[in-house]
């Protein structure tokens, strides 16, 4: 072979080994994404879970009567804004 040849061998040798790193990052990235979408997934699951439990202990506090006044008004807003959604569902419904 001459050099040219051999040349123009490791040349394509290099290039088949470049696009089989390109193909396996191709995959990975995949995989990557792949996880990165579950994981914001399970995120937003446990966000909602950690709200539920907040509105839980709330809730909890005032059947007890151990709440503080910043409690109480938050509560209250809570409650407040309940009674307004419960009344745009209503006049809704009515219509």
């Amino acid at each position: 072979m001459s050099d040219l040849e051999n040349h123009i061998k490791r040349i394509n040798d290099k290039l088949q080994q470049l696009l089989k790193n390109y193909q396996l990052l191709q995959k990975e990235n995949q995989r990557q994404s792949e996880l990165i979408a579950t994981l914001q997934q399970t995120k937003e699951k446990d966000k909602e879970q950690i709200t539920a439990l907040q509105e839980k202990v709330t809730i909890l506090k005032a059947a007890t009567g151990n709440m503080n006044e910043a409690d109480k008004k938050a509560f209250e807003k809570n409650i407040n804004q309940y009674i307004r959604e419960i009344d745009k569902c209503i006049g809704i419904l009515s219509e």
